[in-house]
């Protein structure tokens, strides 16, 4: 430092002391240079392993007794959550981060092999799943051919319908029983099918995690593998499961498939991958129309209409031929049985079950003479949905992954799974699909349509038929009335019911055929004998029935106020009739 001037006329340096070592010692901030991760990804790695936690202590509850091994190897997986969630919050560089990351999806990983090991007899999907892998194999139809022995297990739901009956048929497209055939040949049981969607649950977690950028990777191992809900579902056997991995490289960066208007290698295998899908399970059929009119949309937005519609039709195509060169050999076998099969979960008319709007009719009034307006409101949503997403596909291009579900809260079969099994897939469009990415994509003009509220008068008018459809069947009252009486024996400290007796008035115009089940909670038992009355009754006339519980007799259910009820439904039209049950 320049101190003044010297005698000589130079500067005069004087040299500063060096600090001293017994001072305070100065420590590097732990957030801050350009190679430090971003607090939201610490965060996001730390949700991750907290994910792990989840059912992993009943897991080792089952293994502890049954198989200690892979208890063990659970508990070594809880040391290894308990370090990843340090390692979150203290790494310094962004690399290190994603290295936790790798490891945090490596848990999930051997935490689902456990589970796997622990339950792999799968329900009535993966029995379905496997005795269709053994026709297969021994060269037999897998449509049209009931197999009720596979449902003698009390683990194995069965599906009844509104007819009275149950389905014992398989119902899905071909190409996981394709997959899980080589399997059984050598494992001859439920767990062929089981391990090839347990299989594709890992493989496509790891997929996931592998095409995300870097900060949401740690995503993709929480919505995957942890919460417990997605490896139950492999576990069981659900195609789905097998169809979700393979849209999930159809969904990530979907709006640059076919830039420059040439798919490409990756848009081809994106359309392989979209064909194999709806070869696979039937939700992959309605994502498909939502994603054809965004990619339609983003590519003549940049293109033009005759460049995009080439684009679409080369990528329709490949999946199209793609989805009948699964299915070639099935449908040659017997197309009609094929195509029954294929179409079987929408024409099935199965008992009501879920979470969705039907449950007013269904847990909360007596019952509703009109099921069929939740169907057809559920189908005037889906288009009400395309509709609008081709009028205003700049805003909702983003949520397309989302938005085919919606239309399973108005149908009468709305269960939490046809909602949570594809939500891996709004994970791989928020990180990779912006809005800036739809911002030039093409929307048709309508005239006078430039106000904000225009627009939402429009949307609200494409959406209304569903919302009437789904008031008429919510408001319309039951179509029977129905008295019932219990027989109640006293049995060695516990009361049985031997039968009912239900006085059942027809009050509607309509000749009516009745089925008879008990409700305790949200599921139906198996449908009870009919022993007197008619097969089916008149309009506006009235009847005695007699009906006795599966096996002779149903216990009482404990409690002072049991929420015990006789429903009796009916299969065209879809009806249902609830009454409760005296017990005192």
């Amino acid at each position: 430092m320049d101190d003044g001037p010297r005698a000589d006329g130079g500067l005069r340096l004087r040299r500063r002391p060096a600090p001293s070592t017994a001072g305070p010692l100065r420590t590097r901030p732990l957030t801050t240079g350009p190679t430090a991760p971003q607090q939201l990804h610490r965060g996001m790695t730390l949700i991750a392993a907290i994910s792990l936690f989840i059912g992993t202590r009943d897991a080792w509850t089952r293994a502890i007794t049954s198989r200690p091994p892979a208890a063990g190897i659970i508990s070594v997986c809880y040391a290894g959550i308990l370090v990843a969630g340090v390692l979150a919050l203290t790494v310094r560089t962004r690399r290190t981060l994603t290295r936790v990351d790798a490891g945090v999806l490596l848990l999930a990983v051997v935490l689902v092999l456990c589970g796997y090991w622990l339950n792999h007899a799968g329900t009535d999907e993966g029995v379905l799943t496997a005795q269709a892998a053994h026709q297969i194999l021994h060269g037999q139809p897998i449509y049209g051919r009931p197999w009720p022995w596979l449902f003698d297990t009390p683990s194995v739901g069965i599906t009844k319908t509104m007819s009275g009956g149950a389905d014992y048929t398989y119902g899905y497209p071909p190409l996981t029983a394709l997959l899980a055939a080589p399997v059984h040949a050598v494992v001859h049981s439920t767990a062929a099918a089981t391990l090839v969607t347990t299989g594709a649950l890992l493989a496509g977690a790891v997929l996931l995690w592998l095409l995300l950028p870097a900060p949401w990777r740690p995503g993709a191992t929480a919505v995957c593998l942890g919460f417990g809900f997605l490896p139950g579902y492999a576990y069981s056997g659900y195609p789905a499961v097998l169809a979700l991995v393979l849209l999930v490289p159809v969904v990530v960066r979907w709006p640059d498939t076919g830039a420059s208007g040439r798919l490409g290698g990756p848009g081809v295998l994106q359309a392989l991958c979209l064909g194999a899908a709806c070869a696979t399970q039937q939700l992959a059929w309605f994502l498909t129309p939502f994603l054809l009119i965004g990619l339609y949309a983003v590519r003549r937005g940049e293109l033009g209409p005759r460049i995009a519609l080439g684009v679409l039709a080369r990528y329709t195509g490949t999946a199209a031929l793609t989805w009948a060169a699964i299915n070639a050999y099935f449908a040659t076998q017997d197309f009609h049985t094929w195509l029954h099969g294929l179409l079987l979960p929408i024409t099935q008319k199965a008992i009501l079950h879920g979470q969705g709007l039907m449950g007013i009719s269904y847990y909360f009034t007596a019952g509703s003479r009109h099921l069929d307006y939740y169907s057809y409101g559920s189908l005037l949503l889906l288009i009400g949905l395309l509709a609008a997403t081709l009028l205003f596909v700049r805003r909702l291009g983003p949520a397309i992954t989302v938005l085919p579900w919606l239309s399973f809260y108005l149908a009468t079969r709305s269960q939490d799974g046809y909602f949570l099994m594809m939500t891996p897939l709004w994970l791989a469009a928020a990180a990779t699909v912006s809005a800036a990415a739809l911002a030039t994509a093409w929307q048709p003009r309508v005239p006078r349509l430039t106000t904000r509220p225009a627009k939402a008068v429009l949307a609200a008018g494409l959406l209304a038929p569903a919302v009437v459809c789904a008031t008429i069947a919510a408001a319309s009252p039951p179509p029977l009335r129905m008295n019932v009486t219990a027989s109640i024996v006293e049995r060695s400290g516990h009361r049985d019911i031997t039968h009912l007796v239900a006085r059942v008035v027809n009050r509607t115009a309509t000749r009516l055929t009745p089925h008879f089940a008990s409700r305790l909670g949200q599921g139906a038992s198996d449908w009870w004998t009919v022993s007197g009355g008619p097969v089916s009754l008149a309009p506006h006339a009235s009847a005695t029935y007699v009906v006795k519980p599966p096996g002779g007799v149903r216990r009482v259910p404990g409690g002072s106020h049991p929420r015990f009820y006789l429903i009796a439904v009916t299969g065209t039209p879809m009806t249902i009739t609830t009454a409760r049950i005296p017990t005192s």
